[in-house]
């Protein structure tokens, strides 16, 4: 069987079509498993993204295959990015597969976080962050799967006051879920609110509330204080200031 071709940029023109259905817009994301482009239809006009897979990264499709049969399970899961369609167009001498989602406008974590004074938020607004985050994680956990590759460059926010509406992207981690990956989550979790508030340089000065949920980012003690996405949710819900 021949090795499927090396590509490692697509490069795509904005305003080139793909599969006669979509045309290209801007890039949104580069990873190790592709690109993703803001594509618009072409028949209705509607906004779309794109994920284009490498191809020697997806052999016999099975990225892709992976990919689309886990976003549809995760459908129900207001968190998750809602998969439509597959398609392929041509490109670089090689038959490229795409995954075509909702098109979510907003911020990556990482790019809100660095236009705030200080380069972080505070605390409480960084609970109602995690809030939102360990809410819409309990309910892909609920379905008994996970993400596994929770980082602020793989969230999308749209803040509203005090709420923050997020999304989660690239949900590509392989194997069957285990107790493990979903304790890896919770403590991914509290590795982004400890980064939203400023990390290791503003630790020290955090009141206790915060040093409760971050518990020195100790990955034994988060496991056994928050077995679950859904004990952090409870414990936020729940938890009393000094």
């Amino acid at each position: 069987m021949p090795r499927p071709t090396i590509i490692e940029s697509f490069g795509l023109r904005q305003g080139r079509q793909l599969a006669r259905k979509y045309r290209v817009g801007e890039l949104l994301g580069k990873g190790w498993e592709g690109e993703v482009y803001h594509v618009t239809e072409i028949a209705t006009g509607v906004e779309r993204a794109a994920k284009l897979f490498f191809p020697h990264r997806n052999p016999r499709n099975k990225a892709v295959t992976f990919y689309a049969k886990k976003l549809d399970k995760l459908r129900n899961c207001p968190i998750v990015i809602r998969y439509h369609t597959q398609e392929t167009f041509r490109c670089k001498g090689a038959d490229i597969t795409f995954l075509v989602s909702d098109y979510v406008q907003g911020d990556l974590l990482t790019d809100l976080l660095a236009r705030q004074r200080g380069k972080r938020l505070q605390c409480f607004e960084a609970m109602h962050l995690l809030y939102a985050l360990a809410s819409g994680v309990e309910a892909i956990h609920r379905i008994g799967e996970y993400h596994g590759d929770l980082h602020s460059d793989n969230v999308i926010v749209n803040r509203r006051g005090l709420r923050f509406d997020v999304k989660l992207v690239d949900m590509f981690q392989w194997g069957r879920p285990t107790k493990a990956h979903f304790e890896d989550d919770v403590c991914d979790l509290i590795r982004l609110f400890y980064d939203a508030i400023g990390g290791a340089r503003r630790y020290a000065k955090q009141p206790p509330e915060v040093k409760a949920i971050c518990c020195g980012l100790k990955r034994t003690l988060i496991r056994k204080k928050f077995r679950t996405a859904g004990e952090l949710r409870l414990f936020l819900e729940s938890m009393a200031w000094g």
